[in-house]
C-alpha cells in the first residue's frame, strides 16, 4: 500500500521555475527566492537549494527561526529577514549572519545598538503593515544604519490585480524616495516586486526581486500557472483505503451531507482536514484516481475524506489518488474555497510527510 498521505515536491520544477524568473529580469537584477513558512509548505531547504541551482542568489523569510535553520542545513547564500524582530528574535538572526529590515530609529538604537549587520530600511508605499510612510522618517532611518545601510525596499499591495492603478502609485512613491538615495550610493540593493510585480512591469525590478509563489509554480495572478510558463512543483497524493456500495438513501460523513440519490459506489480516502484538506471543500472538490475524477462528496473529516465513484466505476482499494497534480492545481482548490493559492499549500500539516524528486 502507498503510505497515507504525501506532498510529493518536483525540485526540478522549482529550479526551472526560478531559471524563467531570472531570464525574465532586467538590467542586472537579482532573484531573491522567498522561502518562508517552510517554503510555502514545500520544505524550505530543499526549495532553497533547488531554487538557487536554478539563478536565484538571495533567499529571504520572515523569521529569524527561519533564517537559522537555512543556515543549519549549510545554505550560505544571503538571507533577508523580512519581518519583525524583538531583542531576543535579532540575537537569533545575527548568528545566522542574516540581514535584517528596520524603519524606526529607535528600533535601530535601542534593539539593533552598533551590531554590525546589513539593514534595509522600509519605506510603507501603501500596503499599510511593516515600514514607515513617511519617507523623511526613512531617510532618518537610512542616514542612523550609516555604513551598515545596505538596501531600501517596499512591497506591493495589488501588483496581483492587473489594471489597477494603485500598483503604479506605490511604484512611483517608491521611486521618488528610493532613486536619489542610489544615486548617492550605487551600492545600495533596491528591491519592491513580489512574484506578481516581477511578472507584470519591468519597471520594478530595480536591483532585485522577491519571488514566492512563483518560484513554486503557483500563479500569482490566480489563474492556471501555464499562463505564465510555471510548473507546478507540489502534488498532494493519498490512495484509497477502501470500496463499499452506497443504496440510494444511504450516506456518508458526519452530518449526512451526502445521500446517495442512484446505486453508487463510494471509496474512502485517508486524508482530511488534519492534513490540510479543508472542510469547505465538502461536496465542493474533485479527486483523481486512475486518470478519473471523481468528486469529494460528504463532510471532510479530520482523517478521512468520500469520493463517489459512480456504478461502473472499477476502481479498488490501494488505487492511488491525487488532490494536487495529475491535472488538479492548487488554483482549482483556491477557487473553490474563495481564497488564494498561497493558502493551499501553506495549509498542508506537517502530518503529511514530504518527499523530493529532482524531475
Amino acid at each position: 500500500m502507498p503510505v497515507r498521505a504525501e506532498a510529493r515536491v518536483d525540485l526540478g520544477a522549482i529550479e526551472r521555475n526560478c531559471a524563467r524568473l531570472a531570464r525574465s529580469l532586467t538590467n542586472g537584477a537579482q532573484l531573491c527566492a522567498v522561502v518562508k513558512a517552510d517554503g510555502y509548505g514545500h520544505g524550505a531547504v530543499p526549495a532553497a537549494r533547488a531554487a538557487l541551482a536554478g539563478g536565484a542568489s538571495r533567499l529571504a523569510v520572515a523569521t529569524a527561526i527561519e533564517a537559522a535553520e537555512l543556515r543549519a542545513h549549510g545554505l550560505d547564500a544571503p538571507i533577508l529577514v523580512m519581518g519583525a524582530l524583538s531583542a531576543e528574535e535579532l540575537d537569533v538572526a545575527l548568528r545566522a549572519r542574516a540581514e535584517v529590515v528596520a524603519w524606526r530609529e529607535a528600533w535601530l538604537r535601542d534593539i539593533l545598538g552598533d551590531q554590525a549587520v546589513a539593514v534595509h530600511v522600509k519605506l510603507d508605499t501603501g500596503m499599510g503593515r511593516l515600514g514607515t510612510r513617511d519617507p523623511a522618517e526613512a531617510d532618518a532611518v537610512a542616514r542612523a544604519a550609516g555604513g551598515r545601510l545596505a538596501g531600501l525596499m517596499t512591497h506591493f499591495a495589488t501588483a496581483d490585480e492587473r489594471g489597477d492603478a494603485f500598483f503604479g502609485e506605490q511604484l512611483e512613491r517608491f521611486r521618488g524616495w528610493a532613486l536619489p538615495w542610489k544615486a548617492r550610493d550605487p551600492r545600495l540593493v533596491l528591491h519592491a516586486a513580489n512574484s506578481a510585480g516581477t511578472l507584470r512591469d519591468a519597471g520594478a525590478h530595480f536591483d532585485m526581486v522577491r519571488c514566492g509563489i512563483a518560484i513554486y509554480g503557483m500563479d500569482p495572478f490566480h489563474e492556471h500557472p501555464a499562463a505564465r510558463e510555471l510548473e507546478p512543483a507540489l502534488a498532494l497524493r493519498t490512495y484509497v483505503a477502501d470500496v463499499k456500495p452506497c443504496a440510494p438513501g444511504e450516506s456518508c460523513g458526519y452530518g449526512r451531507r451526502f445521500i446517495a440519490q442512484r446505486h453508487t459506489r463510494i471509496a474512502t480516502l485517508p486524508i482530511g482536514y488534519g492534513d490540510g484538506v479543508r472542510r469547505g471543500l465538502t461536496n465542493n472538490a474533485q479527486v483523481v484516481i486512475g486518470g478519473e475524477r471523481f468528486p469529494l462528496v460528504g463532510t471532510v473529516s479530520m482523517d478521512n475524506i468520500t469520493v463517489d465513484l459512480g456504478p461502473e466505476s472499477t476502481v479498488e482499494p490501494g488505487a492511488p489518488a491525487a488532490l494536487i497534480g495529475d491535472g488538479i492545481v492548487a488554483e482549482d482548490l483556491a477557487r473553490a474555497l474563495d481564497t488564494i493559492n498561497y493558502e493551499i499549500t501553506c495549509g498542508i500539516t506537517a502530518r503529511v510527510p514530504r518527499s523530493y524528486a529532482e524531475g
